[in-house]
């Protein structure tokens, strides 16, 4: 999974802090109007591979597999369903903790279909585990975004899970503090105190 390292990386927002939430933010407002960053199967695969869930020998390969076919295209459109979805059963959680039923039942149906699997692995400080999945097919690309939605849902403290007070942008606030009120200082943060400070200026002047 990507950490937030930078704002943006190949045209997508990394400023959620968790993955599920930057799959949320790829469909931003700026400057006033709503931008589809997910516009077709090859911009899919784009995220997922800058989002750190595929390489890209597996890009290459599902490109190969699903490139203008009609299952790619409904692929598509059912991740643009499952993001608007997730972005209502997060307002639900963010205001009272509660995840919608319905939500539940789709997030469960998704990953019995497509589950992350588990291995062990070597590497130079000795064996552990990782999650993995084998993306065959487009649709398998369900598997690590569900798992992640539900590992949100179950593991995230939902007070620190917040949308920015600016902009649609959502994220996990994992500061000391708890108080980040922005999706970003360089979007949403700056913007807003430059704003306030105009204000405060027109007021002395006046």
């Amino acid at each position: 999974m990507k950490k937030q390292a930078e704002v943006a990386t190949d045209g997508f927002l990394f400023l959620g802090n968790h993955v599920a939430l930057d799959f949320l933010n790829t469909r931003p407002v700026l400057d006033g109007t709503s931008v589809e960053l997910l516009p077709d199967f090859d911009a899919l695969l784009r995220w997922f591979q800058a989002a750190g869930l595929l390489s890209g020998t597996d890009v290459a390969h599902l490109k190969i597999r699903g490139r203008e076919s009609a299952q790619s295209r409904r692929t598509v459109e059912a991740f643009r369903g499952l993001r608007e979805t997730l972005r209502r059963a997060l307002l639900t959680w963010e205001a009272d903790g509660t995840v919608p039923g319905a939500t539940v039942r789709d997030l469960n149906r998704l990953m019995a279909r497509h589950p992350m699997r588990t291995r062990l692995k070597l590497n130079k400080t000795g064996p552990h585990m990782e999650l993995w999945f084998e993306p065959r097919e487009s649709e398998d690309l369900f598997a690590p975004l569900a798992y992640h939605a539900a590992n949100l849902f179950a593991h995230a403290d939902h007070n620190r899970v917040r949308k920015c007070a600016s902009c649609v942008g959502h994220f996990h606030d994992t500061s000391k503090k708890g108080t980040r009120r922005w999706c970003s200082m360089q979007l949403c943060g700056n913007r807003v105190k430059v704003a306030s400070y105009a204000a405060r200026q027109r007021d002395r002047e006046a």
